[in-house]
């Protein structure tokens, strides 16, 4: 599978993974990314906030984080770090704790993904995970828009590029 593939480059400007996600060039709204450092330089996951409301907020939240990533851990009932993230960019300072998940097999091109439907106690929030063979985990979350089986079809590795530090 070629988007689970690792690279290997002597001192990374960016994430030592492919990114999963949605090309920026097939999204009409405003896209923005942040990393994740590590005290030691490394990167502990990369997250994308597309944006189709003119503005007004993030449509979706797109995150990668690497295996160790303190990220990934949070406590118990605690929302997914990249709902926390789209929360706190749209504003909504009112709790929200997950209530519950669901697995579901999904297909993304050849591979078949066990995709985990995290319910989350705000019912405009949609939020899925699943593991890629490489050991990093892909959640999207959204904002008053289910996520349906079309959009695992846009998720693709982005280039490397995108995330140099210059």
């Amino acid at each position: 599978m070629s988007f689970l593939r690792r690279r290997s480059t002597p001192a990374p400007a960016g994430p030592d993974f492919d990114v999963l996600a949605m090309d920026p060039g097939d999204w009409p709204g405003d896209l923005g990314a942040g990393l994740l450092p590590a005290p030691d330089g490394t990167c502990q996951g990369v997250f994308l906030r597309y944006d189709l409301f003119g503005g007004r907020g993030p449509a979706m939240v797109i995150g990668n984080l690497p295996a160790g990533s303190p990220a990934r851990e949070p406590a118990e009932d605690q929302v997914p770090f990249e709902v926390a993230q789209l929360l706190a960019a749209l504003g909504n300072e009112e709790p929200v704790t997950v209530v519950g998940s669901e697995d579901t097999p999904v297909m993304h091109q050849d591979n078949l993904l066990i995709v985990k439907q995290v319910r989350c106690s705000e019912s405009r929030i949609s939020c899925v995970q699943f593991d890629r063979s490489d050991g990093v985990l892909v959640t999207i979350a959204t904002w008053d828009r289910p996520i349906t089986g079309d959009l695992y079809q846009l998720l693709k590795p982005l280039p490397a590029e995108l995330f140099q530090q210059g």
